[in-house]
């Protein structure tokens, strides 16, 4: 009976010192985000490991403004060799968080695409979603300088993300 009260009091207490301990993220859009300047091209430097971009490289996505006003969202890039291409759709929900999108590649279930910063040219990009497993460092080049990218890592930080985890992107067939 005694370890049963252990068993029972320790699945109470451990999921509770594990959760207080957990750190604090900040996922808020940017207020300032003008989305047709945001359109087309992105080259993807770094991102957290998923199973949907597992081992890709070269990875690239393109936002296009579609006749409805929702986006085609058109990610590719190398995975073993082979090209792979995934055709998705994003939305704005709220016109008046401008930089909080939703994206979905399946059918309507769509994830949140936060962008997080982004510079005054539309140049490099950060973005988060709802969860912090998911970042990406997004850039309109294949290669980011050294300075910017430290601004963006720096960012990432500051919002509470583990940039330790960050998988840095092959883009040498993009150079």
């Amino acid at each position: 009976m005694k370890y049963m009260l252990l068993s029972a009091l320790a699945a109470v207490v451990f999921p509770m010192l594990s959760t207080a301990q957990e750190v604090q993220y900040d996922n808020s859009p940017i207020s300032n985000f003008n989305l047709k300047r945001y359109l087309g091209p992105w080259y993807e430097i770094a991102r957290f490991d998923h199973s949907f971009e597992r081992n890709m490289q070269n990875v690239m996505a393109e936002y296009l403004l579609r006749d409805d006003g929702k986006i085609d969202v058109i990610n590719s890039g190398w995975k073993n060799g082979k090209y792979k291409v995934a055709n998705g759709k994003a939305r704005q929900p709220d016109p008046d968080d401008p930089a909080h999108l939703e994206v979905s590649f399946f059918m309507f279930f769509y994830s949140d695409y936060n962008v997080l910063m982004l510079d005054d040219a539309y140049q490099v990009a950060l973005v988060g979603s709802r969860s912090p497993d998911y970042l990406w460092i997004l850039s309109r080049t294949p290669d980011v300088d050294d300075s910017i990218l430290g601004d963006l890592l720096e960012e990432a930080e500051s919002r509470g993300y583990d940039t330790g985890k960050l998988i840095w992107v092959d883009q040498s067939l993009n150079r």
